[in-house]
This record gives structure tokens, sequence and C-alpha cells, in this order.
């Protein structure tokens, strides 16, 4: 489930070239396929909260944006992860978690 404090954004679609240079898969996460794009953070310049751990990403660190592949609404549908935290994605259930 998002963030309650997220700005509601179902209408925007997706700006591909904002995510900045990154390798991008899909990969499978609570049942479903997710576009995962891997970032160096050299574009990054706010930030985010990990929903793997629920800690702050801090602008210019390398991190994985995640979003599924199906239903996929707008920019608040993606997920900026922390790389073990996405890794790790499947042992670690936290609150605010997709499951």
């Amino acid at each position: 489930m998002p963030r309650a404090n997220r700005r509601r954004s179902d209408d925007v679609p997706l700006a591909m070239g904002r995510l900045g240079r990154g390798q991008t898969t899909t990969e499978m996460y609570a049942g479903q396929r997710w576009t995962v794009r891997r970032l160096t953070g050299e574009s990054s310049d706010r930030t985010y909260l990990c929903p793997g751990c629920e800690q702050n990403i801090w602008p210019r660190t390398a991190h994985v944006v995640a979003w599924p592949e199906e239903g996929v609404g707008g920019v608040g549908d993606r997920r900026h992860w922390h790389t073990p935290c996405w890794v790790a994605r499947e042992r670690r259930h936290p609150r605010g978690a997709f499951r």
C-alpha cells in the first residue's frame, strides 16, 4: 500500500527520461512482474524513503527504482529502494510493504 502522505498523481504518466541512466530489467516481487531500474545516483537530488527498511535514501546514493508492469497509473507507482533491500525483498516484510 502506498504511503498515505504521498501526493496523488494517478493521471500523470511515467516519464522514463526522468529516471536517469541505468539498466532496466523485469523481476518478480509479491507475485507480479516489476520493471526495475538500477540507478547510479548521479542524477538523484532528492531524499526517498526505502519501503524495504523504511530508512532514507540520500541524494547521490546508488539505488533501485521499481514499479509494477501491470496497472501502472503514474509516477505514484514507483518505489525507490536501497539496492540491498531490493535484493532481500522476499525475505523482509516490513510494515507498509506491498504485502
